[in-house]
């Protein structure tokens, strides 16, 4: 009787439990609901950081300023002799003269002027106050010629005996050249800095620096740009009275002989130095593979180790001071690279674009070799490198050089001036006239330009 009583008890406790039906339908529904506003959020999101990064970038990290190309413009050629002779002609009708304008003084009148004309050592001193004044003041809208120059130094460190670290520097003179909205570029003598491990810029306080970089060497002529970003100038400096670039001037011609000149940077050997003389000759060139020089030979006296450059006083920069290419008594007087002669170097530098390479070295055809040997103007070859693009693409000693591509050239300068326009890897058609027996005849050289590396 208890066991059935037992029994009954374990029956009223036992539970069933019956799983419920699954709604497909209904999960399906779910499913696809759930998919796609997984899909709209995630348009929406990806909408979301597509318009909102950029903003987002550009307020954390301001994106910098793309850098302006530097391209100085050409300089105008010298009037040929050819030119000069034809507008001194006589004119068919020439107009008379109508003699000396009514108020102007006449030839002996001018004279009385002159020779009660005195000077004395007040109007020597004037002279030489009026040259400071362009030099640190200005002269009214042209700036301080002191705003275009600046000082790099090369920072090395060495370890001495007692295992201490020695800090040492050199220092260039260097001038601005060029501004591309990102940086403000030098161009200095790269013989102080060689060796250096970082470079700074001086300011005119005198214990300030920024850094700077070494943006581009040319070793042929031993010239560098260095490189300091605009955002690390102090605004002090970035005004009307700070740093500023220096416009160029021209070196084009013999007109320069004679011309007075400032030099500035260190030409007698210590930094912030100041020579004044003029230009005394313009008729000596340099001539490496591809390019040539001319030379500005003046009567300052100054130190073999000088750097800087020669302004004109218009405040223009007409050359770049560079180690004694002169001999004999010569040896001490400041010359300089004529700056037309080295401008497309400095855009090349500044742009850190590579230079071309042919590996020839020429000569002007002049007027008389032209009209007493019947040679016809361009670039006449003297030299060729050994295993140059130009050597193994056929050109030869006494080819004269007509044209590169559809440019035509009337002398050596002009030649390298076109070359200094290419870059390496493009190939270049290079019009040549040979002598052939007793006349010259044309021939055309397509060369892929090499890199110049020395």
């Amino acid at each position: 009787m208890p066991d059935k009583e037992q029994h009954d008890q374990n029956d009223f406790m036992v539970e069933k439990i019956k799983v419920r039906p699954i709604n497909r339908k209904k999960l399906i529904r779910r499913t696809i609901i759930t998919a796609a506003m997984a899909v709209i959020f995630g348009l929406v999101a990806c909408f979301t950081f597509l318009v909102l990064e950029p903003v987002i970038s550009n307020w954390l990290y301001p994106a910098e300023e793309e850098p302006q190309m530097v391209i100085f413009p050409e300089d105008q050629e010298e009037m040929s002799p050819e030119d000069m002779l034809a507008e001194n002609l006589p004119q068919e009708n020439p107009v008379p003269s109508a003699g000396p304008a009514e108020g102007t003084p006449d030839d002996e009148q001018l004279r009385q002027l002159l020779d009660g004309l005195s000077l004395n050592s007040g109007n020597y001193a004037q002279l030489y106050a009026s040259l400071y004044d362009l030099i640190y003041k200005g002269n009214g809208e042209t700036p301080a010629l002191s705003q275009y120059m600046v000082t790099v130094r090369g920072i090395s460190s060495n370890i001495d005996w007692f295992d201490d670290i020695q800090e040492s520097s050199n220092q260039a003179s260097g001038v601005i050249v060029a501004d591309n909205g990102r940086e403000f570029l030098i161009l200095v003598e790269y013989t102080a800095l060689q060796k250096a491990e970082s470079l700074v810029l001086d300011l005119g306080d005198g214990y300030s620096t920024v850094e700077a970089r070494l943006k581009g060497l040319d070793p042929e002529t031993n010239l560098a740009i260095a490189a300091v970003s605009r955002s690390d100038i102090p605004e002090q400096l970035m005004g009307t009275d700070g740093l500023a670039v220096a416009p160029m001037g021209s070196s084009v011609g013999d007109q320069l002989a004679g011309t007075p000149v400032i030099a500035m940077g260190s030409p007698m050997g210590v930094g912030d130095s100041i020579g004044y003389g003029i230009i005394t000759s313009t008729g000596l060139q340099l001539s490496s593979p591809d390019r040539t020089y001319k030379l500005l030979l003046t009567d300052i006296s100054g130190s073999k180790n000088a750097e800087g450059v020669l302004f004109n006083l218009q405040g223009q920069v007409v050359g770049v001071i560079t180690g004694n290419k002169t001999d004999g008594d010569m040896e001490n007087l400041i010359n300089a690279y004529g700056i037309t002669e080295i401008k497309r170097i400095i855009e090349k530098l500044s742009n850190e674009s590579a230079f071309a390479y042919l590996g020839i070295s020429g000569v002007d055809v002049t007027s008389d070799v032209h009209r007493d040997l019947g040679v016809p103007y361009g670039a006449y070859v003297t030299k060729l490198e050994m295993d140059s693009p130009a050597m193994l693409a056929g050109v030869q000693v006494g080819d004269v050089i007509t044209a590169m591509d559809d440019s035509a050239l009337q002398s050596f300068s002009a030649y390298s001036t076109a070359l200094m326009q290419k870059e390496p890897g493009q190939t270049v058609k290079l019009t040549v006239m040979r002598q052939a027996q007793e006349d010259y005849r044309e021939m055309s050289f397509f060369i892929e330009l090499g890199e110049r590396t020395d």
